[in-house]
């Protein structure tokens, strides 16, 4: 019975997300309240698991993702963005042009909300291509891998930030395990997958309402090294303490200040911080013209955060119902990984509601028990979960229809290209993690 209820609070969810096209925030919602209430819990204590859910959730996540959101928009409108992308094609030259977009992609995806990332590099690709003389495509395709890669396995984005913090997972860890996953997920689903008669033969061409790029002179760019150690000291700072955890000993105080210095909420705060200073001030902008910027930013996470909290209510009466209990003893039985299950899970929540955030998110909830067995890695399980939310984007996927309407494709020319990417790096995830699992 309480698989019954999940099952049917999952196709709940799909109808009114993906049918009535109701907000998911509020979706989430109407299927905790009825999961909750099927379960036989009592109506106060659905509210009570609703509101703890919540706050749980969004207590670690909005200094991360209000923070992640400021360091996105120092890196766009200072021009690091641009900067990095301009010099790295210069420096590989058209013969390697799809490594320095795969590497602009990978560098710029980290601080960067994927649909910002999209939005701000893809008149880049557009450039390139035009001034390279090579298909649409055959630099499209690596540049979006790199960011897709970005947004569903590696902290500090949405999904794999609050799916750690629900598993209990360490963040640098996950984030190391998620660079080594991506490497090959990336250069399978981006330059090899680009190479192919598949994509070839596709031929794709910007519409001209969306190539208009702002293109700032180079004069009044931030230098190269200013725009990648911005960029990236987030994911140098936690990189740093978890490996430096590794030798350091137990109690010493340089561990104590390291350990400080490399929690995410810190080493966000540092970086945007830094970048303030980096990409605003020292380049002649005025405080409250970086302040207006920062708080704009902040503005455009906000339905993302009411998202992650619906999620985070739906999970917490998954387990104050016990069904989350229930589906581990389930499992528990199952000759199969809790790995590929979660990454099963995922995959066909993805398929069903479209959106990798969601996905990621409900499949967390569902599974949350099996981060906590024995012999189960609660990072790698983040990474599994993250995946499988990439598997097979389609018609009900607004990231479907952002790269069909850019690169002005057919819905069957998208499927043939965007879905097989996103499969391929999905695919690639789950291969590398059960690796992975053998040595750690």
């Amino acid at each position: 019975m309480p698989l019954l209820i999940v099952l049917i609070g999952i196709l709940i969810l799909f109808f009114l997300v993906a049918r009535i096209k109701l907000n998911a925030f509020v979706s989430f919602i109407i299927v905790a309240l009825f999961v909750g209430i099927a379960g036989g819990m009592d109506l106060n204590s659905v509210v009570e698991s609703i509101q703890q859910g919540i706050g749980n959730t969004l207590g670690f996540l909005v200094l991360i993702l209000g923070l992640g959101a400021m360091l996105g928009k120092l890196v766009a409108d200072s021009g690091a963005a641009q900067q990095i992308t301009s010099k790295l094609i210069e420096k590989f030259g058209k013969k390697y042009i799809q490594w320095a977009v795969v590497l602009t992609g990978f560098i710029v995806g980290i601080p960067m909300f994927y649909s910002v990332g999209f939005v701000i590099l893809i008149p880049l690709v557009f450039t390139v291509a035009a001034a390279s003389n090579v298909p649409l495509l055959y630099v499209g395709l690596p540049m979006l891998a790199s960011l897709s890669v970005t947004h569903g396995y590696l902290p500090p984005h949405p999904a794999p930030t609050a799916i750690a913090d629900q598993f209990k997972a360490d963040l640098g860890k996950t984030l190391l395990y998620g660079i080594l996953i991506a490497i090959p997920a990336i250069i399978v689903a981006g330059p090899l997958l680009a190479r192919t008669k598949l994509i070839k033969r596709v031929r794709a061409s910007p519409l001209k309402e969306f190539y208009n790029p702002i293109i700032i002179e180079e004069k009044n760019l931030p230098s190269m090294a200013n725009s990648i150690f911005t960029a990236l000291l987030p994911v140098i700072l936690i990189g740093t303490a978890t490996i430096a955890n590794q030798f350091l000993l137990e109690g010493h105080w340089v561990k104590k200040i390291v350990n400080f210095i490399g929690n995410p909420v810190i080493a966000m705060l540092v970086a945007v911080l830094i970048g303030i200073y980096t990409l605003g001030i020292r380049r002649n902008k005025k405080m409250t013209e970086v302040m207006e910027s920062l708080s704009a930013s902040v503005s455009s996470i906000t339905m993302v955060l009411l998202i992650i909290a619906g999620a985070g209510a739906l999970k917490q009466i998954l387990i104050d119902s016990g069904v989350s209990n229930y589906i581990a003893d389930l499992i528990k039985g199952s000759d199969l990984s809790p790995l590929f299950l979660a990454w099963f899970i995922a995959t066909i929540i993805r398929v069903c509601v479209g959106s990798a955030t969601v996905a990621g998110l409900t499949t967390a909830g569902i599974v949350g028990s099996l981060a906590q067995m024995e012999g189960v890695n609660a990072e790698l399980m983040v990474l599994a979960i993250g995946s499988g939310s990439l598997m097979l984007s389609h018609v009900n996927d607004s990231g479907f229809w952002l790269f069909k309407e850019y690169f002005n494709l057919s819905v069957k020319e998208t499927l043939s290209t965007w879905t097989v990417m996103e499969t391929a790096v999905g695919v690639m995830g789950l291969i590398g993690l059960l690796i992975l699992n053998l040595f750690v």
